[in-house]
């Protein structure tokens, strides 16, 4: 099996949930007597929170460069947003960042979606970085919400679902907003928070629900048993 780092702490409740899942899928692969290898590193969420580019770019180069000194053969970062460091850090790396989009882009294009709606915090839904790695490697548009509702999504993902609080209220304007972007021609709906799984199933909907987390997840254990 491949080792591999981890970059956690965004927030600490989805690192929680990859660190789980994928020791439970691996061990279902080669005995639950087993598990990989894995190197964890958490950071402070207050990090992502300063809004410091430059600061935040730099703090995950060194620690990409820290697991890859203890022996990680690849990198996966525990959340959407901090993929915003993508273009700054993998060319300055040895081993592959295990990108997010590239898991959904997988799905999407296994699945024939090409109109995908995209549900996640500011920097997620306005820097662009999801967006533009589904166009530029898998030809797959992006559906944002409305202007006037990224700051309202934003709120609700960083004031109370990165800290573990899960809502009726935040539930319905997810499941509303969902209905808004279906009007704007999105085939399926990226949860491109790592915490709105948890916030929202399938049984919720019926709209198609693309769980970043989950697909990352198989990312990493496909990486660690090299399939």
């Amino acid at each position: 099996m491949k080792t591999l780092g981890l970059i956690g702490g965004t927030s600490y409740h989805s690192t929680i949930e990859y660190y789980r899942a994928i020791n439970e899928r691996v061990s279902e692969s080669i005995g639950s007597d087993q598990n990989p290898t894995l190197l964890l590193y958490s950071v402070n969420i207050e990090l992502m929170r300063s809004g410091d580019q430059k600061r935040i770019k730099e703090s995950y180069l060194e620690i990409s460069k820290k697991l890859i000194e203890m022996g990680a053969e690849g990198i996966i970062i525990c959340a959407n947003t901090p993929h915003m460091v993508y273009e700054y850090v993998q060319p300055q790396i040895t081993v592959p960042i295990l990108h997010i989009a590239a898991s959904i882009g997988h799905y999407a294009k296994r699945n024939g979606m090409k109109s995908l709606g995209l549900l996640g915090t500011k920097p997620t839904v306005k820097m662009g970085f999801i967006a533009s790695y589904l166009e530029q490697n898998f030809q797959i548009t992006t559906v944002l919400p409305a202007e006037d509702h990224i700051d309202r999504v934003h709120h609700y993902i960083s004031k109370e679902l990165t800290q573990g609080k899960f809502t009726e209220e935040a539930k319905s304007y997810f499941l509303n907003q969902m209905d808004e972007l279906e009007k704007k021609g999105a085939d399926a709906m990226i949860l491109g928070c790592t915490e709105l799984p948890q916030l929202i199933q399938s049984k919720d909907t019926d709209h198609q629900l693309i769980d970043t987390t989950d697909l990352h997840i198989t990312s990493a254990v496909d990486f660690i048993l090299e399939r």
